[in-house]
């Protein structure tokens, strides 16, 4: 498979602070590529210098077979962008949105096209502010697939957005990628990039710290299958012993979640309700919990992805 990015030890300081600490990659051609994080990782950095929009400080890189700093012709030709912050004026149309900006390449798709797509033909002359969050966002995947790119940008993509736009927006990256295009993206949403990347890169203080598609990541660091619910009674004397046989046992609240360990993995949900029938326990919202992303940054940082 064809390279489409070759990230070697990058490196970018700001004063005393590095943002990116001697990172590599690479992008195959054809991907949904993740870099995922929490807040401050340095996710938005490296992909503003893949996009030629930061001088890194150390390192090379090679985008489309170009430095992005030295050939943006051919980059801003062949690339689609979507910024983490965004915006435009508020009183402008959807429709003068995609009509201006189709202007600026010589070999724009078809924007009317892209409104029936993206779901926003009844929105063409709704001005930019009367949006919501999700239409913007929409928009926004729009105008950086007007230059029909071979590679798209898309930096925490949707952030801010409810559930129901968030899943909307996450059926347009995957036909954007079914069309032939490569795309490489950041996020903080563990099961965003769960759901749609090939493989992710997990980025932590700078540094990269996992790199591999994301069942591998959570067949090889994720946690052990758990068992939650939630106590309608006082915890009986010695209950919580009894639990912490069977595995990890985590408590908050009136949550209580078990983490089997290797002994009790295969029988663990049948172990964790004998225990509750026999001391009468009173429970509610008992289910099993499949380890994931989340459970893989955890156990590689000690943080939590919301930080």
């Amino acid at each position: 498979m064809k390279s489409i990015i070759q990230v070697n030890h990058l490196r970018k300081v700001y004063g005393k602070t590095v943002a990116v600490d001697d990172i590599s990659f690479e992008v195959q051609e054809g991907e949904i590529f993740g870099m995922v994080g929490p807040n401050g990782a340095g996710k938005t950095t490296t992909i503003e210098c893949l996009e030629g929009l930061r001088q890194p400080d150390g390192g090379s890189l090679c985008v489309l077979g170009v430095d992005p700093q030295k050939d943006d012709t051919i980059l801003r030709s062949n690339t689609g962008i979507q910024l983490q912050q965004s915006n435009l004026p508020d009183r402008m149309k959807v429709w003068e949105a995609l009509d201006l900006y189709s202007s600026f390449y010589t070999h724009a798709v078809n924007w009317e096209g892209l409104l029936s797509q993206l779901g926003l033909e009844d929105k063409r002359n709704t001005p930019f502010a009367k949006l919501s969050g999700g239409q913007k966002q929409r928009l926004f995947i729009a105008l950086a697939i007007l230059p029909d790119p071979k590679l798209v940008f898309l930096d925490e993509l949707t952030t801010g957005l409810d559930p129901q736009a968030r899943h909307a927006i996450w059926d347009l990256v995957k036909d954007v990628r079914s069309k032939g295009k490569t795309i490489l993206m950041t996020t903080h949403f563990m099961e965003e990039a769960e759901r749609l990347c090939d493989r992710v890169a997990i980025i932590d203080h700078g540094r990269l710290v996992a790199l591999d598609e994301p069942a591998a990541l959570i067949r090889k660091l994720g946690g052990k299958e758990r068992v939650a619910f939630n106590l309608e009674s006082s915890m009986p004397a010695d209950f919580e012993k009894a639990l912490a046989r069977l595995g990890l046992v985590e408590i908050e609240g009136e949550r209580v979640i078990v983490s089997g360990n290797d002994h009790h993995q295969a029988e663990l949900v049948g172990e964790v309700v004998r225990l509750l029938t026999t001391t009468n326990t009173r429970f509610r919202d008992l289910r099993t919990e499949e380890p994931n992303l989340e459970d893989v940054f955890l156990k590689m940082t000690g943080r939590a992805m919301r930080e």
